[in-house]
């Protein structure tokens, strides 16, 4: 590895939160049109020249690294729709101080692209499956493709991958018949199976408290169904997820409940759009703009204090349940998971 800058001050917010981890999309495209993402028709993606390039975004990694982000998670859209990603996982693998590299993806393509991205020095993967039906994938993707994600599952574990996760989005009235067969997939496999809880980040703005498949319902449903879940040992206080495993030593299932258990208190993450973007949380209703400094020739000092900038603005919360809520202007496939 090549070094980097030395250790500066940590990047903390006002409430005296440390920022350690950056979600950084590498594009807005995606091969499947999830309603609770996506709109079914008319999107209108980004040019190829507003959208960072490799050496753009490793510049920015290099900058913030030495400020404390020791974790990057790639995302979408659809990471593996852009061109050439295991080469822009080799060229963050070489920046010195950067501990973990993980990616989040449908699965679509990831039969074909698992091997390369491992050797590239991918460490962890999320795999979204929301569903083992392919009429009801069809529905909610509006595309074809539940084998494709299940031949993607299977290649990532040939791979060698000891992280894989399956992430299941929770919509009441959509996916409770799916909790629990999801659970016993998982469980077959070896993998911890995760329920994230529907937030209103979906572009149609169809989103209502509501239709909120809460957490606690999921683990009511397992536990009627499945046996006793008992909290695991929770290793980092920061992740958004509560693991449980259960008691006969069967498995682990996460439940990551942003609506109904907001975890702010303990947010470390920042954000970086795919036209380099900065953001200080999912739901933010500003931006920092990193590309004017990156294509305008400013120094990496700028950058820093960019940054710095960015999260000293960060609010106490998403403020979701608050009656001053405004939902961002972006959906989620815009913003980056």
């Amino acid at each position: 590895m090549t070094s980097s800058n030395p250790t500066r001050p940590p990047l903390v917010d006002s409430f005296g939160r440390t920022h350690t981890s950056l979600r950084l999309s590498v594009t807005d495209r995606c091969n499947i049109r999830c309603f609770y993402c996506m709109p079914a028709e008319g999107v209108r993606f980004l040019p190829r020249s507003e959208i960072l390039s490799f050496e753009e975004i490793t510049r920015l990694v290099r900058v913030v690294v030495p400020l404390g982000v020791t974790r990057i998670r790639l995302t979408g859209g659809e990471p593996l729709v852009r061109a050439e990603l295991p080469k822009l996982m080799a060229m963050l693998r070489e920046i010195d101080g950067l501990a973990d590299l993980a990616l989040t993806t449908n699965g679509m393509l990831l039969g074909e692209q698992a091997e390369p991205l491992k050797r590239a020095g991918l460490d962890r993967l999320n795999i979204s499956l929301d569903t083992l039906d392919a009429a009801k994938f069809e529905r909610m993707t509006r595309r074809q493709g539940l084998q494709q994600v299940l031949t993607g599952i299977d290649a990532a574990q040939q791979a060698g991958f000891e992280s894989i996760r399956l992430n299941a989005l929770a919509i009441r009235g959509e996916t409770e018949d799916e909790v629990v067969p999801l659970v016993e997939f998982a469980r077959s496999r070896g993998l911890v199976m995760r329920f994230i809880e529907f937030m209103p980040l979906d572009a149609d703005g169809a989103w209502q408290h509501d239709r909120v498949l809460t957490g606690e319902a999921i683990r009511g449903m397992l536990e009627r169904e499945l046996g006793p879940l008992e909290p695991a040992e929770r290793t980092d206080t920061s992740q958004p997820a509560m693991d449980y495993v259960f008691a006969d030593g069967s498995g682990t299932v996460g439940f990551i409940n942003p609506v109904s258990e907001p975890f702010c208190g303990a947010c470390d993450r920042l954000r970086l759009t795919a036209e380099g973007q900065v953001r200080n949380c999912l739901f933010s209703t500003t931006e920092s703009d990193a590309r004017s400094l990156l294509r305008s020739g400013a120094d990496d000092a700028a950058i820093e204090q960019l940054v710095r900038d960015c999260v000293a603005a960060k609010k106490p919360g998403h403020g979701i349940d608050d009656q001053t809520f405004l939902r961002p202007r972006r959906a989620m496939y815009q913003i980056g998971g």
